[in-house]
């Protein structure tokens, strides 16, 4: 998987990571087990600061898409487990983009056919 740094955009690096990450697991590109390479050799393969590479890793950790194992780095875990604290995490991170949404005039309609079609994008196979 090939994750891009955008140095110029608002996203900070950190969460350009964790995101991109994220979206290799929803297509595929990256599965349960799966180790994500260490710390020092991601964070010079992207050239960017340690820190940065492994605040992405805690953000996964936190979210439980990673379990970080010392001496043998991250894993991706079981990703079955979604459960109420989870649903309540997401709910939460979703009202303010769905706000927003709302109040630049987007119609309940556009909106669930603007999520249908990010969904549809991640089950389409990657070029």
């Amino acid at each position: 998987m090939i994750i891009l740094i955008e140095p110029e955009s608002d996203i900070p690096i950190y969460l350009q990571i964790t995101n991109q990450i994220i979206e290799g697991i929803a297509r595929g590109l990256i599965r349960p087990g799966d180790s994500l390479p260490s710390v020092r050799s991601f964070a010079a393969d992207l050239g960017v600061n340690m820190h940065t590479v492994n605040k992405s890793y805690h953000q996964l950790e936190l979210k439980g898409i990673i379990r970080i194992v010392p001496k043998s780095g991250a894993i991706i875990t079981n990703l079955n487990d979604f459960n109420e604290s989870s649903f309540e995490r997401i709910k939460e991170e979703y009202k303010p983009l769905i706000a927003e949404s709302l109040v630049l005039g987007m119609s309940e309609k556009q909106i669930q056919a603007l999520v249908s079609s990010i969904i549809n994008a991640f089950h389409q196979k990657q070029s």
